[in-house]
């Protein structure tokens, strides 16, 4: 990968980690939350399995992984930024409208709020889609199946939090946020390619 684009690429992770670690001094205190043990099971450990994915091409030999499933231009790297960047620009700015609603985990917090504003409008859970589409990003940016690999385990581990979320929700705030899912989209609204 070109120096450019390798250092964009970790630009956007570098960007939304110091946010992540910066802006959690100051979230509300855990009402209800998972346990430590099924945390890690079945979200970090999917999510560090999908990191080591996407990690230097080397770890992964001459198997099939490495097989390229674009090929490695400057329009494809462009585009891999531009959904890094987009993705990055996404989860921070979600991130920033949930404040101290915030969490790592699936929890509710103490006085949790059921926020509707910014990307809340129109999407329920756009820090999962910022991030899908950082991975995504990186993952054209890699090239190769191993990419894709990661990013389908990044898919399922947030579609698993997502129904979790989902349940923990309507049991906090019942109609309130039935009527809110009702206007609004999981992760991604439709997109509409005709006029």
């Amino acid at each position: 990968m070109p120096p450019f684009f390798e250092h964009g690429l970790r630009a956007c992770w570098f960007v939304v980690i110091a946010y992540w670690i910066w802006s959690a001094r100051r979230v509300k205190a855990p009402k209800l939350r998972e346990s430590l043990a099924k945390r890690f099971l079945v979200h970090w450990l999917p999510l560090i399995v999908a990191v080591y994915l996407l990690g230097p091409g080397e770890w992964f030999g001459h198997s099939p992984l490495r097989e390229q499933f674009v090929p490695h231009t400057t329009l494809v790297y462009s585009l891999g930024l531009l959904l890094c960047v987009a993705g990055a620009a996404l989860a921070i700015w979600s991130r920033a409208i949930l404040g101290a609603n915030w969490s790592a985990q699936v929890q509710i917090k103490q006085g949790h709020e059921l926020i509707q504003r910014g990307p809340y409008a129109l999407v329920r859970h756009p820090i999962y889609t910022g991030l899908i589409l950082l991975f995504a990003g990186n993952a054209v940016m890699v090239g190769d199946w191993r990419g894709v690999l990661a990013v389908a385990i990044v898919v399922v581990s947030f579609w698993r939090k997502y129904l979790l979320e989902e349940k923990l929700m309507t049991q906090e705030f019942g109609q309130a946020y039935l009527d809110y899912r009702k206007r609004t989209y999981p992760l991604f609204p439709p997109l509409r390619l005709s006029a």
